[in-house]
């Protein structure tokens, strides 16, 4: 009997139940990305008035639901098992989009320093110090990042400070070189089509991961756990597929629709 009992096999450990509230979020702040992103392509670089009128009316709305997207990435970094390894990899990603675009775009119009990219350096970043930053308790943390976002969220118009108390305004020097626009400090020769610099976002990422305690002791509220969208959770949990290829798949749509359009003016 005891010999039987050494043998037998050891149950595996209950898996976490999902935060299906999360894959929706994150699937409804994806949709809203692709969205704008196709009106900026419509507008932007298919030079159609319409396009350019729906990105002008949307583009207050972006950093919300970047920022949800953002938040999310560093809630799930709680639930990851190697932050470091997820950010190496999304890091490739990113700069294999940068290349992608450099060829199809150019220089002026290629996305150097996008979502993708800051979101692979705090991944990196999460991996390494992560540990430390756990120490901190949840609410402490949370409350310090956001207001260190509320703090750099001007950085790249050469400015820090909270609204209403005080600004501060950086040396000009930091602005004139061609590294620092990773930090939140573009100069003026540069250009991206997609920029999300690490300061103010690494602070919203950060934000994410402290909240993200909770979630990994199961203690997000109970509604949070059940599916009520399948579509927004779908697109959430296929969320890094969709963004590498949303972009050449709205190319592909707008260079059918000019060919279409103009063949059939062509032919009248």
């Amino acid at each position: 009997m005891g010999e039987a009992a050494k043998e037998a096999p050891k149950p595996k450990p209950k898996e976490k139940p999902r935060i299906h509230t999360l894959d929706e979020l994150r699937g409804f702040a994806v949709f809203c990305m692709v969205f704008y992103h196709a009106f900026f392509s419509i507008g932007v670089f298919f030079k159609i008035p319409w396009g350019v009128t729906l990105v002008k009316f949307f583009e207050p709305a972006e950093p919300y639901f970047a920022g949800l997207f953002i938040l999310i990435s560093g809630i799930s970094s709680q639930l990851s098992h190697s932050n470091l390894v997820r950010g190496v990899k999304l890091f490739f990603i990113a700069y294999a989009i940068t290349l992608v675009t450099y060829f199809a775009l150019g220089s002026h119009d290629m996305i150097r320093f996008g979502i993708l990219h800051m979101l692979s350096i705090c991944m990196m970043a999460y991996g390494i110090i992560g540990k430390f930053l756990n120490l901190i308790p949840m609410w402490v943390g949370f409350i310090l990042n956001a207001v260190l976002f509320i703090l750099f969220y001007n950085i790249t118009t050469g400015s820090i400070g909270l609204p209403f108390l005080f600004s501060y305004k950086l040396p000009t020097e930091w602005y004139n070189t061609d590294f620092m626009y990773v930090f939140g400090c573009p100069s003026k020769t540069f250009s991206s089509s997609d920029y999300f610099p690490l300061l103010p976002w690494i602070f919203i990422f950060f934000a994410g991961a402290f909240l993200g305690k909770a979630a990994a002791a199961n203690k997000f509220p109970k509604f949070m756990y059940k599916k009520r969208i399948p579509f927004f959770s779908w697109l959430g949990r296929h969320a890094l597929l969709i963004y590498v290829l949303h972009q050449p798949v709205i190319w592909g749509i707008c260079y059918a629709a000019e060919w279409i359009v103009g063949l059939f003016t062509h032919s009248r």
